[in-house]
């Protein structure tokens, strides 16, 4: 099989540029502008039907993260997966590790769990894998390469485009699964919230980030006509859908909101510098709306500071990940965003 690297994976424009302070802004203000995709913002409002809850902070620590998980980790127990992307090589934009640390020692019995990467990078190996996880300073909890050994297939229930997907074959081993997810851009999808994470993060490197990317066989020479745009959208939800499938009432979701790069933390150092400010932590058992929010408060933001960040969304035809997480219905159509502050 052919190494796909990652400069063939990432070919990006990054605009470098210092970001902005976020003062003075009103939760208000933020979702006045926000896109109605998958599910709307109903904050305030009074509608028929249920809503599901997403809790906020503009605090980004680990206190407020803490908080945070606490009022949605009424379902968490167990042996508990904490799926977190590490990152590549000193990636400037990664989850700060004191948090990440603290966040963890508030978890018990809970474990860092990753998978091999499909490109070429310094995650390509299982041992490649474990030396980053080093440089990155990953080391002070178990981290869990799940695809280490091989592979499960879960299944995808009423799924787009896929019946199953190659899961690393350690996710089986957990009872519970909390998804603490950098919430940033993405080469191919746009943006990288919680459903990127576990679409990609949890299928295993050489199988089922294949199936994800809509790849079979030998990879194709030419890495710019890898299907892209809304058929990975939905082949993505597939795949986050049988995580989330497989951990019922036991998976919860936090994005992170801080050094949000139009680019993955998979490009490393080669991330272009956030051009938007930091905006705080979502968290929600309902991974429909811990996204939409995500979106809807980058959008709320004046044009002079998510532009960069909105441009690498559109261009992807990002939005149709809350559109296809609708459609497999993974979500509530309804939303409240609840302030903690």
């Amino acid at each position: 099989m052919k190494d796909l690297s990652r400069r063939d994976f990432f070919k990006l424009a990054g605009v470098t540029a210092a970001g902005v302070a976020l003062s003075g802004v009103g939760l208000t203000d933020l979702l006045a502008q926000a896109p109605v995709v998958g599910a709307a913002d109903v904050t305030g409002k009074a509608t028929a039907g249920s809503r599901a809850k997403v809790y906020f902070t503009k605090y980004i620590d680990a206190a407020h993260l803490i908080q945070l998980y606490d009022k949605i980790n009424e379902g968490i127990y167990g042996k508990i997966a904490v799926k977190l992307h590490t990152g590549e090589k000193h990636g400037p934009n990664i989850l700060p590790r004191d948090m990440v640390k603290e966040f963890m020692a508030h978890i018990p019995d809970s474990t860092i769990v990753e998978t091999n990467t499909l490109y070429a990078g310094d995650r390509y190996t299982t041992e490649g894998h474990r030396e980053t996880l080093k440089v990155n300073g990953w080391t002070f909890c178990p981290v869990d390469i799940m695809d280490e050994f091989g592979d499960v297939n879960l299944p995808v229930r009423g799924g787009k485009h896929l019946k199953e997907v190659a899961m690393g074959g350690h996710i089986v081993n957990y009872d519970s699964m909390v998804v603490l997810t950098h919430f940033k851009g993405h080469a191919m999808g746009g943006f990288g919230g919680s459903m990127k994470n576990i679409a990609i993060g949890c299928a295993s490197g050489q199988v089922g980030k294949r199936q994800v990317h809509g790849v079979t066989g030998t990879p194709p020479e030419d890495w710019g006509a890898w299907p892209a745009k809304e058929h990975l959208m939905e082949l993505m939800a597939d795949s986050a859908k049988a995580t989330v499938d497989y951990f019922g009432k036991h998976i919860v979701f936090i994005n992170v909101m801080r050094r949000m790069s139009v680019d993955c933390d998979c490009a490393g150092t080669s991330a272009a510098e956030p051009t938007i400010p930091d905006i705080g932590i979502v968290a929600s058992t309902d991974i429909l709306a811990v996204d939409q929010a995500s979106v809807d408060l980058v959008y709320g933001l004046p044009s002079s500071q998510n532009h960069d960040l909105v441009e690498r969304i559109e261009s992807r035809r990002g939005l149709h990940q809350l559109q296809a997480m609708r459609d497999l219905k993974m979500g509530n159509d309804q939303y409240e965003l609840i302030s903690i502050d």
